[in-house]
């Protein structure tokens, strides 16, 4: 399936400093760029590899206090949406230290706080089908609500408050799987059908010795998912980084067949 993405940034910056943008579709398994583009006015751009070697971050030098950007892009997505429930956990100590680390909670994922919870309610599962049950639960259980969380929000707020947005689902969707033993990162993705329109969050989890997709909004599947980076959590892989504030100005992100 081909997708297109156009998104375009206005960012008010206190003052000439660098932003460090993560939003280029990463070159990875499962999806080839056809065509990518990054227009920033007035600004000299240099590129970092991303977190785990995955996809690139960009660090726009802007010559101005106003940040403005367009990117478009076009990606084959190759990738099946495979079924969670008959595919098997990798034993820990088969774990490669570079997956490993999806097993520690982070600052947004406290897997330390839900091993007592997992047991209870998810204790009787294994592999797949405890990851399938995890989405499912966290579906039902957590209403969608924009706005009802801000940056400091972590899986434990949601899990009490019952609401949040993407970054929420995916947060507690990871802290469930690692305290269940099963390696989940954080990934940023363009998703087709996501509503509404804007930069998406899912988990991937490690089965049968591969990542796969888990999107416990139900919005989206891993053959319309387009990643972009992943990490521990949302602090590995916001999409705008600066030293001091930047004010939103505008910001849409587009996401179609293409």
């Amino acid at each position: 399936m081909r997708i297109a993405i156009d998104v375009t940034m206005a960012y008010q910056l206190n003052g000439e400093e660098p932003a460090l943008l993560t939003i280029e579709a990463a070159r990875t398994d499962g999806q080839t760029i056809i065509e990518s583009q990054l227009d920033i006015e007035n600004a000299t751009l240099s590129r970092v590899s991303g977190e785990g070697g995955l996809g690139q971050r960009v660090w726009a030098h802007v010559q101005s206090q106003r940040l403005n950007l367009r990117y478009r892009a076009q990606v084959d997505v190759t990738r099946p949406a495979i079924p969670l429930q008959n595919l098997k956990a990798t034993p820990l100590h088969a774990l490669s230290g570079e997956v490993a680390t999806y097993l520690r909670a982070s600052r947004y994922c406290e897997a330390d706080l839900f091993g007592n919870i997992v047991a209870k309610q998810f204790g009787d599962l294994e592999g797949g089908a405890k990851i399938a049950a995890m989405r499912d639960w966290v579906n039902a259980e957590i209403a969608y609500v924009p706005g009802s969380s801000g940056a400091a929000t972590g899986a434990i707020d949601t899990f009490i408050s019952r609401e949040g947005v993407c970054r929420d689902f995916a947060h507690l969707m990871c802290s469930l799987a690692r305290a269940a033993g099963i390696p989940a990162r954080y990934t940023s993705v363009y998703g087709l059908g996501v509503t509404p329109p804007d930069f998406h969050a899912v988990a991937q989890v490690w089965l049968a010795d591969a990542w796969h997709f888990v999107d416990a909004t139900g919005m989206s599947a891993a053959d319309g998912l387009v990643v972009i980076a992943a990490g521990r959590d949302a602090g590995d892989v916001a999409f705008l980084e600066t030293t001091q504030w930047a004010q939103l100005a505008n910001q849409t992100v587009d996401v179609s067949r293409g």
